[in-house]
């Protein structure tokens, strides 16, 4: 046997050292997406925890200022996650995000809420994001998305992000229960009752004031999320979209419910049970003239219940407000119904290509989602720090401690959570509690857009211009300036115009995913 002098041995130690630290870093080589998940040895030769994972994320504002105190950290505790917000302002989100898409200059996550936009979903569709539909399995919480929400998520039958979850309906109507009181009235279950309603609210004094200055309903320039279409779903309109029998797709301003809608503002408005200048009022002018006491009747989200009580106090104190989200034109109950807005989904959360590399990313920003979606951390970007945001009392009702502190450190997190609806942790306000049952009872009766999932490229490129001639027409028929030929001539005018092939694409389309 040769034996080694001490320079040899060492040598040969040297290289074996070399060889097993080469065989140490390429075992696993490819399981890690990122430099920044890697575990550090523990003091006990235990694996250690693993190192926080980088995620930057282009995420929307809705709020006046970016939020400041310790939110952020405590969701990367919870996550173990280090995060890097670009704030994009709600009102400049469209123009800055077209911006960058088209420069590509995005983040590990994208939060995309106007799927309609035309650069948004072509840049879905031409590949930029990952498809992560065969990865939610892997995540409890992501894997508990329902079916319908996926698919209304969906673009082409893909999904490229996860999608934001909503309440599936919220709208109804809010009514002066102390004017209903003051004039001895029941709470109206039927279209006509809520004429009947408005009516005595115009023209009886429900105030008590001894003049004539309260009319019925207000409303906004709005015909979705107004008075319009929520009224609609109570004549039967379809959403959007009716899908017949045989396939085929009909306008939802081609159906009778449409125009017998128009036939109620219509009366609303000549009779003045309605505010006059509707079709140019802004959402919080409306809000204000109902807490100023102008009217008795506001159809909208049923959360906004609370917000209007809040805004009455020191005007109207005397307020009392009643919710009601089971009216019919029919009165039978089997008739309910209530259109959905965009199936119970508020956008995407999507990763882009260019910045998350390989399914390990993907599957780690998944998680990171996954895990925004646990009770604490729902919590923690709903209302903050127990003690420090809000108190909880012994049945889980939460009550705001510090109102400016909660809208600076907590508010602006409050549209980035992925998912809100099924929380067991709830508000001390009763409006609040109530509103909540409401809208939970209404995905019972929610009326889906049954193409809101399908493509139609002329859609795409000209939905939004096409739509202005039926909105226009809609309103001109309400105010008078049109009779109902009138009407359908500016449906003939939509159909030319690009209508006929929304129509037929949307035909094909459901075809093509059904056959």
């Amino acid at each position: 046997m040769m034996k080694l002098n001490g320079k040899q041995l060492s040598i040969v130690m040297l290289v074996i050292l070399v060889l097993l630290s080469a065989c140490g870093s390429n075992s696993g080589g490819n399981s890690a997406a990122k430099d920044n998940t890697t575990q550090k040895q523990g003091t006990n030769g235990e694996p250690a925890a693993e190192e926080p994972f980088n995620i930057t994320w282009m995420n929307l504002l809705h709020t006046p200022s970016t939020p400041t105190g310790d939110i952020q950290k405590l969701i990367e505790e919870k996550t173990n996650t280090k995060l890097k917000f670009s704030w994009i302002p709600d009102a400049s989100k469209e123009e800055r995000i077209n911006t960058a898409l088209a420069s590509n200059s995005l983040a590990d996550i994208v939060t995309l809420t106007i799927l309609e936009n035309a650069s948004v979903r072509n840049a879905l569709k031409a590949g930029m994001f990952w498809e992560v539909g065969p990865y939610l399995s892997e995540f409890p919480n992501l894997a508990a998305i329902s079916e319908e929400k996926l698919q209304a998520a969906s673009i082409g039958g893909k999904l490229y992000g996860v999608p934001f979850l909503k309440d599936v309906a919220r709208n109804g109507v809010i009514i002066r229960q102390d004017w209903l009181d003051n004039l001895g009235l029941e709470v109206p279950k039927t279209t006509d009752e809520l004429m009947a309603v408005a009516k005595a609210f115009k023209e009886q004094d429900p105030d008590g004031n001894g003049k004539n200055d309260t009319y019925g309903f207000i409303d906004r320039n709005d015909l979705v999320y107004g008075v319009f279409k929520t009224i609609g779903s109570y004549f039967g309109t379809p959403n959007v979209w009716q899908l017949n029998e045989d396939g085929t797709f009909t306008p939802e301003f081609e159906t009778e419910g449409y125009v017998k809608t128009m036939d109620y503002m219509k009366e609303l408005y000549d009779n003045g049970y309605i505010n006059q200048d509707f079709a140019v009022t802004a959402k919080k002018d409306q809000q204000e003239g109902f807490n100023q006491g102008k009217a008795g009747i506001y159809v909208g989200a049923l959360f906004d219940s609370k917000n209007l009580l809040n805004g009455a106090k020191g005007i109207q104190d005397m307020m009392e407000l009643t919710m009601i989200n089971d009216i019919t034109s029919t009165g039978n109950e089997s008739d309910r119904a209530i259109w959905a807005g965009a199936g119970g989904i508020g956008g995407l959360m999507a990763f882009p290509k260019s910045e998350v590399k390989d399914e390990a990313e993907l599957k780690r920003l998944l998680k990171f989602v996954n895990d925004l979606m646990e009770e604490d951390v729902f919590t923690l970007m709903t209302y903050g720090v127990e003690g420090v945001h809000y108190s909880l009392d012994q049945e889980g009702a939460v009550t705001i401690i510090d109102q400016e502190k909660w809208e600076q450190e907590v508010q602006p997190y409050s549209a980035s959570r992925p998912k809100e609806p099924g929380y067991r942790i709830h508000e001390a306000d009763p409006l609040r509690v109530e509103s909540s049952r409401l809208i939970l009872e209404n995905e019972k009766y929610a009326v889906y857009n049954p193409a809101y999932s399908l493509e139609s490229e002329t859609f795409t490129m000209m939905g939004s211009e096409l739509q202005k001639i039926i909105t226009d027409a809609t309103y001109k028929y309400i105010l008078g300036s049109i009779n109902l030929e009138g009407f359908k001539a500016e449906v003939e005018k939509w159909k030319k115009s690009g209508g006929s092939k929304i129509i037929s694409e949307y035909e094909a389309a459901y075809k093509d995913a059904n056959s």
